[in-house]
């Protein structure tokens, strides 16, 4: 698929002309090259693959779970054939190294896709309600919109994808415009697998696209992933037309080091906690939070770690940091490390481009003597880019972690996890790790705040509920229902 100018996009079960005479064109964020066109998608393109969604929800909802569930899994062993051509195919876009677009675009959507079949197979649509009387039935929200960005565009694909089909749920999926490639791939697999027509459908394009999935009138639910700005619009237009929105928005995050964190731990972790995908995800925490008694010593843990990680061909496996996604993106991240030193922060790490001869490249910084009302300490800035802040105690680390209008993700090191989970437990915000404890793939967390709302979906996430009273005999029809 690299290297080619695509026009079709891929709409109840075949691949058809796009409606859209306009292009984007894609560039590898490291070599600067062109790596292929797609279809500006229009919205006549999104109005053809909602109505094939909505003209196909009442077979796919009325199939029974377990052959819904057979085609989820199908398409996670499809997935799993071509695990190394996705990983590639991602890397070539938004330029993540090879080790994490592996991980998060084949390992991560693979086990989310075999979770939700599993899910699928024992889902009820009918069950008795609390008090034994009545029947309440589960059924799909209808045609789910789903509107995906560009940092790990299959992970997140699939945390929308495989809880809308298990739900019994069609959709229309609008990839980021810098990463199409890689789901006009899944249009390809769900073809491949057999998943009837109209079920999966994949419409490329910009903002005007974007527009036009949320404001479609044969769309019922919008799933969006992205920046805070972009979800305030979609969350009230979505609101003025009165459909569900889940959406996951920015972050900034902290990491909070107690007195007693094990240093050698936190360092091994640094990468993965702090600065993950170039610091290109929401969850990324950005603020490390760090005791005034050691704060020398987190301080050289912090820049020797970063110091020491190899910048440079993101296809490299001992790449650590790879490029920003875009030109735009780097000087964005470049106009935050500008404003820091301009509002009297000191740059102790970085601040500039590597010497690379192409790339949209930034070197790891570190930032210190960092006020709260600084840009750098309140903003999403999304690049490599850490500042280090020291606290006086767990209550002043806990108030510094949630005076932020985010509250996305979070960690807590500390040798005591009961003392750390108490922490945990303070901080405002959904997703906290202790000692960088990884989380499970069906794990709940919502965003506080700024962060979003809705965004922890699963199977019921897409379902609406409908009680009936009066039925004869709720325990035969509960145990036995219609689908």
């Amino acid at each position: 698929m690299i290297g080619s100018r695509h026009s079709h996009i891929y709409v109840d079960g075949v691949w058809r002309e796009s409606d859209s005479d306009a292009f984007i064109d894609l560039t590898d964020p490291a070599t600067e090259g062109w790596v292929g066109s797609v279809p500006d998608g229009s919205p006549a393109d999104v109005a053809a693959a909602a109505m094939a969604a909505h003209a196909a929800l009442r077979g796919w909802a009325e199939a029974p779970s377990k052959d819904r569930a057979a085609l989820v899994a199908a398409l996670a062993d499809r997935f799993d054939e071509r695990r190394e051509e996705i990983a590639h195919l991602v890397t070539a876009q938004n330029g993540a190294v090879i080790s994490r677009s592996r991980r998060t675009n084949g390992t991560r959507p693979i086990a989310l896709y075999r979770h939700y079949a599993e899910e699928a197979e024992s889902f009820k649509p009918e069950v008795a309600s609390a008090d034994g009387k009545n029947i309440v039935r589960r059924e799909p929200v209808g045609v789910v919109g789903i509107i995906i960005p560009w940092n790990a565009p299959q992970s997140l694909l699939a945390h929308k994808l495989a809880p809308a089909l298990a739900a019994g749920c069609t959709v229309v999926v609008k990839p980021a415009q810098e990463t199409p490639l890689d789901s006009l791939l899944i249009g390809e697999l769900a073809a491949a697998v057999g998943f009837p027509p109209g079920v999966i459908n994949v419409v490329t394009g910009g903002r005007t696209t974007g527009s036009a999935v949320v404001d479609d009138p044969n769309i019922d639910m919008v799933s969006f992933t992205g920046s805070t700005d972009a979800g305030r619009v979609i969350a009230s237009r979505a609101g003025h037309l009165l459909k569900p929105v889940a959406a996951e928005l920015g972050g900034k995050s902290a990491a909070v080091l107690l007195d007693d964190a094990d240093l050698e731990l936190f360092s091994d972790n640094l990468v993965t906690t702090c600065l993950p995908n170039t610091g290109q995800v929401c969850y990324s925490c950005t603020r490390v939070i760090a005791p005034r008694a050691r704060f020398s010593d987190v301080l050289e843990v912090v820049t020797s770690g970063l110091a020491s990680a190899q910048v440079g061909d993101p296809l490299d496996p001992g790449t650590v940091f790879g490029p920003l996604v875009s030109a735009a993106q780097r000087a964005r991240v470049e106009d935050y490390i500008d404003s820091a030193r301009a509002e009297g922060a000191r740059v102790t790490l970085g601040g500039g481009r590597p010497s690379i001869a192409t790339g949209f490249y930034v070197e790891p910084t570190v930032i210190v003597d960092v006020d709260r009302t600084m840009r750098v300490f309140r903003e999403e800035i999304f690049g490599p880019v850490l500042v280090v802040v020291p606290h006086d105690g767990d209550e002043d680390a806990t108030r510094m972690a949630n005076d932020s209008s985010y509250g996305l993700g979070g960690a807590v090191f500390s040798r005591d996890v009961e003392r750390a989970t108490a922490v945990a437990r303070n901080m405002h915000t959904g997703r906290i790790s202790i000692n960088a404890r990884s989380h499970g793939v069906s794990d709940p967390a919502e965003g506080y705040k700024d962060s979003g709302v809705g965004g922890s979906l699963d199977i019921s996430s897409h379902l609406r509920l409908k009680s009936i009273a009066g039925v004869a005999d709720v325990d035969r029809h509960a145990k036995s229902p219609r689908q």
